[in-house]
């Protein structure tokens, strides 16, 4: 209990100025720690959602039942489901213009499939970037905080005739508090921003591996198709 609240006072006794730093480097912690937990649901949410729909999508049924099953509001899905959609309704739309050219037609589809996976990795990417300001920035702030901390401790040294360590230790340890708050703010985002970086990236993958293998299913599709118009 001692320890915390010795703690407190070097805060409470510590100059206006790093007082401000200590404030900023504390609410940078807060939201980190609120993005960290929002993207770990996010992401959580993506993966799951992703083994449900390739477990539909390789059921072997029937690709417009499962386009209709999905509805009609776009906006409300995402991941595979997004991608899923974005190309299926482009390949049905241009089969119906130009059902002659099956090559035109899958690039369509993969156009929109890639647009489709564009809005899906800005929306997991969400908060990545703040993660990294954090965690890159908060020593810095912290080591601002103590360097300005330890010249108003030294320059305190001025108004008496004899400096001893007594005088500027408390001044020093209010210092050294910033930089310390700077490596709690710190650590913990750049743990997060690795480790969401690397699930997103394999996301991403995930999401490139199915478009490849639904444009090659939608391929095989046109040209049974055409083959039977023949």
């Amino acid at each position: 209990m001692g320890s915390e609240l010795s703690l407190l006072d070097l805060v409470l006794n510590a100059s206006l100025v790093v007082q401000l730093v200590l404030l900023i480097l504390v609410l940078a912690s807060v939201l980190s720690w609120a993005a960290i937990f929002d993207r770990s649901r996010v992401i959580t949410r993506a993966r799951n959602a992703a083994d449900d729909f390739e477990s539909k999508f390789w059921s072997g049924g029937d690709l417009s039942a499962l386009y209709r099953e999905l509805g009609q509001d776009e906006k409300a899905l995402t991941g595979l489901a997004a991608i899923f959609r974005g190309g299926f309704k482009e390949y049905v739309r241009l089969r119906k213009i130009e059902p002659d050219d099956t090559m035109a037609v899958i690039q369509g589809a993969e156009r929109s499939m890639r647009v489709a996976l564009s809005r899906e990795m800005d929306r997991l990417e969400s908060n990545l970037a703040f993660l990294a300001t954090v965690g890159s920035t908060s020593p810095y702030i912290g080591l601002f905080g103590t360097v300005w901390g330890i010249m108003h401790a030294f320059h305190a040294l001025g108004n008496v005739q004899q400096a001893t360590l007594a005088l500027v230790a408390p001044g020093i340890s209010e210092a050294l508090v910033a930089t310390a708050i700077g490596l709690f703010a710190a650590i913990p985002a750049v743990i997060a921003y690795n480790r969401y970086s690397n699930l997103i990236e394999r996301l991403n993958n995930r999401y490139e591996e199915f478009m490849e293998e639904f444009s090659t299913l939608l391929q095989r599709q046109g040209r049974r198709g055409a083959a039977v118009a023949a």
